[in-house]
């Protein structure tokens, strides 16, 4: 896969949680925003991939191949902007926090609306949302 194949994966996933929201299926709709910024991350990290380079060291790969939000944001190069913007604005934080809280394991769990829908809001607010954030810098 490369980088638009993922932001494209992205798009289409978020489509997805749109559709599973209507349709009250809310354990699918929280699993697949997690889903959908997992992806973002992952063009974020492709961006930095140059045609012809040798794969990287195994621990890298290892870091790259990976469900958990905050070592992809590492892998991509964002941990420190990450930080300085979550100062730097509340509410994006407050949003982080929510999507922070989601997991691979999470497709094992019940979920309801209101679960649901901090997610999804945390994910779309188009001002300090964290897709927005993600889109900025794949």
């Amino acid at each position: 896969m490369n980088r638009g194949d993922f932001q494209k994966l992205t798009q289409e996933r978020l489509k997805d949680v749109e559709a599973l929201l209507q349709k009250q299926r809310y354990s699918g709709a929280y699993y697949l925003c997690g889903y959908v910024i997992e992806c973002a991350l992952k063009a974020c990290i492709a961006k930095q991939t140059k045609e012809f380079d040798f794969p990287p060291e195994r621990k890298v790969i290892d870091a790259i191949y990976t469900y958990d939000l905050m070592k992809l944001i590492k892998s991509a190069g964002l941990e420190d902007m990450h930080n300085k913007d979550l100062e730097n604005d509340k509410k994006l934080k407050v949003y982080w926090s929510v999507v922070e809280r989601w997991s691979e394991a999470s497709r094992y769990e019940e979920c309801d609306q209101e679960k649901a829908r901090d997610i999804y809001q945390a994910i779309t607010d188009e001002e300090h949302g964290v897709l927005q954030w993600v889109r900025q810098r794949w």
